[in-house]
């Protein structure tokens, strides 16, 4: 059983023809159209391509299956030990480390940056018990910073599918379990580094990850998560900074472990300790499919777009403009150009991808004249780590500002009525740092950004309208904005330097003005009126 299908003999054979269909694939391809063909998709709507790739390597354990070779050679833990060991030679010139570490700095969680990896992996394996893992399934690595000093780390990944103490917290069953278990994420790693010493720091650092991370989770994987588990070794630790979180224990192990495909017995049975990140999460977690998904955050899926009515090509097109964005890549070896990444990833965007890989997934999905369409290179979809690399190198304000004066030229601003509006990204919030404030420019009735700038906390929305419209032709628009942008010195910038009208809000803040509108009697007299 995989997924709700049961693998009797004809799902082999099934997949033994697609095998037989891509004699030169390699087994994450296969594994992509085996998915495809019995519709296995993950909660966020990407295969899942790694789980389905395990399925086949077993079943072919089994002799039940016959799978090309595997191209990529299988590093052996000697291989990655000699790795790690490698590293930590690199490593061990580090500057000694800090006698003490300033407790009034601010407490900042936040995600690892893609430069911050391998170092994450190296502090991880030299002072953790445990070692490095490797993160199978969703996860995501986070870095603790107080103030400018490292403090700890910490991972989050899938949780096991075998934990009894958590299946009788919540009341699972094995069906209920299969519906619910990717709402459910592991602690698998927290490591605060040995040289720091503060009281309380672990049981602050674990609330500040739990407060943003269910929403870093529907970011990035595009489901929200309900429950936090982990483990705690009882002859090493007593969970102390887990029950000062408000965790809740649910009970030990019997002291097995997976190792590779099979479970081994080591005689030391671990805590398990739970978290919900919800208030209602036992109860969501419980409920049928179709029940969760109302009450919940409804699932993303990627949906078809028709690529062949976008302006793309011309003068006007997305090409254009894609173009004249600064590559940040040297030139030498640059396959897919800048203007084709970018065109893939707002295409995936538009149709509905969230993550890098759901990014590559689409573009896979495609066929190669529309890739060709696309201009990638020979046809071929870029792969996630190009995305990656190149979608977090670029100049984002560059391309906002050139998507969004893009975006205006085809609205046709002038007489439209254009919203400003300033809202707080969610999920920006880190540590007691204040989230990300943007003010933008919306377009009335069709709801498009036509552009917007980040306000930072030293200033307000009021000194930001002015470079916000700066690149915008709205001449003969009507702009609309709530109490807080009712302000003289920019009506005066709507109406004498942009050639635009304005509808703005009164409200108690502003009593005289409030009181000379009122003196009007503009009641008797609305503008529908008709003069007699």
């Amino acid at each position: 059983m995989f997924r709700g299908v049961q693998l009797g003999p004809r799902e082999q054979r099934r997949i033994q023809r697609i095998v037989a269909e891509l004699p030169r694939a390699t087994r994450d391809e296969i594994a992509r159209k085996v998915c495809a063909r019995f519709g296995w998709v993950r909660p966020n709507g990407e295969p899942p391509v790694r789980a389905c790739t395990t399925l086949l390597t077993r079943l072919e354990r089994m002799d039940l299956l016959r799978l090309p070779a595997n191209r990529r050679p299988r590093r052996t833990r000697r291989a990655r030990e000699d790795e790690f060991r490698a590293q930590l030679l690199l490593q061990a010139a580090s500057p000694p480390w800090p006698e003490a570490v300033d407790a009034s700095a601010p407490l900042v969680v936040r995600p690892v940056l893609e430069p911050e990896l391998s170092g994450w992996r190296v502090y991880m394996q030299r002072h953790h018990y445990l070692g490095d893992c490797r993160l199978v399934g969703e996860s995501l690595r986070y870095v603790a910073m107080l103030g400018d000093e490292l403090v700890a780390l910490l991972a989050w990944g899938a949780a096991t599918l075998c934990n009894k103490p958590r299946d009788r917290y919540l009341g699972w069953d094995r069906p209920t379990k299969a519906q619910g278990l990717h709402q459910v994420v592991n602690n698998v790693r927290f490591l605060l580094l040995p040289w720091v010493r503060m009281p309380h720091l672990a049981s602050r650092i674990l609330g500040a990850n739990l407060r943003r991370l269910p929403a870093d989770w529907d970011v990035r994987y595009g489901h929200r998560i309900l429950l936090a588990e982990t483990f705690v070794d009882r002859s090493r630790f007593a969970g102390t900074c887990y029950r000062a979180s408000n965790w809740r224990y649910a009970g030990e192990t019997k002291g097995w472990s997976k190792q590779g495909w099979h479970y081994s017995f080591h005689g030391r049975p671990k805590a398990v300790f739970v978290y919900p990140l919800h208030r209602r999460a036992i109860e969501l977690l419980c409920r049928p499919p179709s029940t969760l998904a109302a009450c919940g955050n409804p699932e993303a899926s990627v949906r078809t777009l028709e690529c062949e009515e976008l302006p793309l090509k011309g003068k006007q097109g997305l090409f254009a403009v894609l173009g004249t964005i600064t590559d940040p890549r040297h030139r030498r070896g640059v396959r897919h150009p800048i203007q084709s990444v970018l065109a893939v990833a707002v295409c995936a965007t538009l149709a509905g991808a969230k993550s890098f890989g759901a990014i590559h997934e689409w573009v896979a999905d495609q066929t190669r004249e529309l890739r060709l369409q696309l201009r990638c290179w020979r046809g071929r979809a870029p792969s996630e780590r190009t995305l990656r690399r190149v979608l977090l190198s670029i100049d984002v304000q560059q391309v906002d500002t050139k998507l969004g004066q893009w975006f205006a030229s085809l609205q046709q601003l002038a007489g439209r009525a254009l919203a400003l509006d300033g809202k707080t990204l969610r999920g920006s919030r880190e540590g007691n740092q204040t989230g990300v404030h943007l003010l933008a420019a919306v377009v009335h009735g069709s709801g498009q950004v036509v552009a917007q700038t980040r306000v930072d906390t030293k200033t307000n929305e009021i000194t930001r309208v002015a470079p916000l419209l700066s690149e915008l032709d709205i001449q003969g628009s009507v702009v609309t904005g709530d109490a807080l942008l009712t302000q003289r010195e920019i009506a005066r910038h709507l109406v004498e330097d942009k050639g635009a009208d304005y509808v703005f809000t009164v409200k108690d803040n502003q009593p005289t003005l409030r009181a000379d509108i009122q003196c009007l009697q503009l009641e008797d007299s609305p503008p529908t009126a008709h003069d007699v």
